[in-house]
């Protein structure tokens, strides 16, 4: 049973931490946190790296935390942060190097989910404002996309 529950955990710690993806990503990259996200919309420097990649630490250092829990003793901390683990690894390789091509690699891909996740994206880096952007998460893209 409890095998049932620590995999149960691990999947809807993914699931969450994508909400929370789209969440964080409307509400405070595109409010407050602006600052570090608007170099991955208007790209205004040479750096290969961008101040958007910071967000990176925040998941690693909330996933680390649930590390160090299960270390003491919280026995769902490991399923907890292999999730966020998992799902920011999913993001990595969907978001960074299939969608904006950080690594020349899966760049022929071609179905159509594939094709619906870079439009739905590509509508999303159109305004490269702060304000009225269209958010998506890596996992729900509106139909409308899939043509």
């Amino acid at each position: 049973m409890d095998i049932i529950i620590w995999i149960f955990t691990l999947i809807t710690t993914f699931l969450i931490t994508e909400f929370t993806a789209w969440f964080n990503h409307k509400y405070l990259m595109h409010g407050p946190l602006w600052i570090l996200h608007k170099d991955h919309h208007k790209k205004d420097h040479k750096s290969w790296f961008e101040r958007n990649d910071l967000f990176f630490f925040f998941y690693a250092f909330l996933s680390i935390s649930f590390v160090v829990l299960w270390g003491q003793g919280f026995w769902l901390g490991l399923p907890i942060a292999i999730g966020i683990g998992l799902y920011g690894l999913a993001y990595f390789i969907v978001h960074d190097i299939f969608i904006h091509q950080r690594f020349k690699i899966f760049r022929n891909i071609d179905n159509k989910y594939a094709r619906g996740v870079r439009r739905a994206h590509k509508v999303h880096h159109k305004n490269v404002n702060k304000e009225d952007g269209e958010c998506f998460g890596m996992l729900y893209v509106p139909k409308k996309y899939f043509k």
